[in-house]
């Protein structure tokens, strides 16, 4: 791939971010209003992320887990902080929409890598950092293969270095295409 992909790239990303943010603001808000009542507080969830040449960057969803604690103050697991509303929010990929504003600001991209966690960084081998000289996509070819479904780490891993190794705008357009496809059929989702 050439230099101008790469600029045509950001382009894109700015640009297409830039108007699904206007055109689903109305969309946004909605579930800005439902979230606060329904999360009773801050609708969003925010987390550190290794992002493009480990950089830190905080992704922004949806939130579609309560704060609840057991007696010693601990959280609880995430399947039993997950709520019915939260439970819709995944399945439709509608908790991702914020990720817009990411891609704005140009912490991720439309399409790229799996963004990891940071304690899943942490366990990284050398060869698995490759994976962050690309930003992370809010979709990508983990998301078109198969979405949470897919358990193995080294596949995922394998997925992203592939979509390094072939990557081009056709690539990309291909995969949001597909992107499309999966989230109105559920394929994955959790």
């Amino acid at each position: 791939c050439g230099i101008y992909e790469k600029y045509i790239k950001r382009f894109l990303d700015f640009t297409l971010s830039l108007s699904a943010l206007i055109l689903l603001s109305p969309i946004l808000l909605v579930f800005m209003v439902i979230g606060t009542i329904k999360m009773k507080g801050n609708p969003f969830f925010y987390q550190q992320r290794p992002g493009k040449n480990e950089k830190i960057f905080k992704l922004i969803k949806f939130r579609t887990m309560t704060n609840k604690k057991d007696k010693q103050g601990k959280l609880l697991p995430d399947e039993q902080r997950l709520t019915s509303y939260g439970r819709f929010l995944r399945s439709t990929s509608i908790d991702e929409l914020p990720q817009f504003w990411n891609i704005l600001k140009g912490d991720m991209s439309l399409v790229g890598t799996r963004p990891p966690t940071v304690d899943e960084f942490q366990q990284y081998e050398a060869r698995h950092k490759r994976r962050l000289s690309m930003k992370p996509g809010l979709t990508g070819m983990w998301q078109v293969s198969g979405r949470s479904n897919i358990e193995d780490f080294e596949e995922v891993v394998r997925m992203d270095l592939d979509y390094i190794d072939n990557w081009s705008l056709q690539l990309d357009a291909k995969i949001i295409l597909k992107t499309i496809v999966v989230i109105f059929k559920k394929v994955g989702a959790k």
